[in-house]
């Protein structure tokens, strides 16, 4: 577990000693949040934040910093970096190096926008990055591992937009991870100042089904009267150990929109935290995961109402086959002089098989009577009234199940919004049923399933 913490350090050409050329006070926050990871222990199973979350799986022992790839696999990466839809900018990073960038248009740098790769942006808008980078609380269990990336990240993304300034077309960067045990810890900062408008997605993938280690953060810090939307579309390795760590910080009259899209990963653990600190202020937080075999998708989430006259939506849908799991714990809290209040919180899940599992923990707490919230979750299985509508019309079984299940998802792609990027969703979708066809696993009895009832459960494209 040492070596993820063991910050690198080079010799100057004075003979100096310092890590990776960062400013001092970068390196001091580094050293700080190494102190802070080693004094945090490991979460535990009665741990409130880490209720019916798998806790053995969160051994850090094998993971070491990811290695620069080789030509060959930059090659692999450069070519399946693939977006459909058009970008005002890209970036592509491989084991936290960046392979390729596409910065901002001369229009845009000229209004004033910075998409900057970290690396960069540190020696050229340190004020930035000194004043917003990880400043925002991290309340919701994972304080330990936000502790660790901090220690360990050197890249990721800065993306200033100054007042009144609309990003018409979409900026996007790739995060990879390639070798085995690799540890990688991607960072997106994200400043919309006020009336501005952007979108941004992060693709965090992995380049073989090896195991690896991955703990990225999210601030998104809207502006009064700003808007932002943003995509985290994860689909690391499923032998991949995966933290996302969202925080969301919305102003007077401001408008948040997040989509959690998670397919890999065989533990994952998905924090967002939105506040709503300005009056006016809305914000609408939307998951979906896709899961099979034995994968855990550990989902926490706080609506934070700090100001009157706020608006807070959340929607999350978990589709389950096999043997895969799935924790929800959400809670809308209301501070006193919050009032009026709307907030909504809803969790739906469907298992597609007898194995799988869902565990909701929906919640309030409300300090002021003005409000109106409401919260609910439900399980279940294939409504066999919609199998029988489809059965009658002469479709096969296993292609009704497949077309149920990807209508599931629909709901949330439709909230979200975007064609373009949904489109890009809707074929990872498709892929994760198309994959979950070969998958193998014990029964909770611990025989196998049988080969045909999962086919029949996932469908064919």
């Amino acid at each position: 577990m040492e070596g993820l913490v063991e910050l690198k350090t080079t010799k100057t050409g004075n003979g100096n000693t310092t890590v990776s050329n960062r400013p001092e006070w970068w390196l001091a926050g580094q050293q700080q949040a190494k102190a802070r990871y080693e004094a945090l222990p490991m979460p535990k199973r009665k741990d409130e934040a880490w209720r019916f979350a798998s806790v053995q799986n969160l051994d850090l022992a094998p993971y070491q910093p990811a290695v620069s790839v080789s030509d060959a696999e930059r090659a692999r990466i450069l070519e399946a970096s693939v977006m459909c839809f058009e970008a005002a900018g890209h970036a592509v990073f491989a084991n936290d190096q960046l392979l390729s960038f596409q910065g901002a248009n001369d229009e845009l740098q000229k209004k004033g926008v910075i998409f900057e790769p970290i690396s960069e942006a540190l020696a050229k808008h340190p004020e930035l990055l000194k004043k917003h980078f990880m400043e925002q609380p991290v309340v919701l269990g994972s304080e330990k591992f936000a502790a660790l990336h901090r220690a360990q990240c050197n890249n990721g993304i800065l993306l200033y937009v100054p007042k009144n300034v609309q990003v018409k077309l979409p900026l996007a960067a790739w995060h990879w991870l390639s070798g085995a045990n690799g540890a990688v810890f991607p960072h997106t900062l994200i400043i919309a100042e006020a009336n501005s408008e952007v979108t941004f997605t992060d693709f965090y993938r992995s380049l073989d089904e090896q195991p690896g280690l991955a703990v990225s953060v999210t601030d998104l810090l809207v502006g009064d009267g700003a808007k932002v939307n943003y995509l985290c579309c994860q689909s690391w390795s499923e032998q991949a150990l995966s933290f996302q760590l969202c925080s969301t910080l919305v102003g007077k009259d401001a408008y948040a929109k997040s989509l959690n899209f998670n397919l890999g990963g065989i533990f994952s653990r998905i924090e967002s935290h939105s506040r709503l600190a300005g009056t006016g202020a809305r914000s609408e937080m939307l998951g979906l995961s896709v899961c099979h075999g034995k994968q855990e998708f550990d989902q926490r989430t706080l609506q934070d109402h700090l100001a009157p006259n706020a608006w807070s939506d959340l929607l999350y849908k978990n589709a389950l086959n096999h043997r895969a799991k799935s924790i929800f714990e959400g809670l809308i809290k209301v501070e006193v002089g919050a009032k009026q209040t709307d907030a909504y919180q809803t969790n739906r899940n469907l298992l597609l098989s007898g194995d799988a599992e869902a565990d909701s923990m929906p919640g309030l707490e409300i300090a002021n009577d003005d409000v109106k919230c409401s919260h609910g979750a439900t399980t279940g299985q294939i409504s066999s009234e919609e199998l029988f509508y489809m059965l009658q019309r002469g479709i096969p079984r296993h292609e009704a199940n497949y077309l149920i299940s990807v209508g599931f998802t629909e709901e949330v792609l439709e909230r979200f919004g975007n064609a373009e990027i949904n489109e890009q969703l809707r074929e990872m979708i498709a892929d994760k049923f198309r994959r979950g066809k070969n998958v193998k696993v014990e029964a909770a009895g611990d025989e196998a399933i049988d080969e045909t009832n999962v086919r029949s459960l996932q469908g064919t494209v």
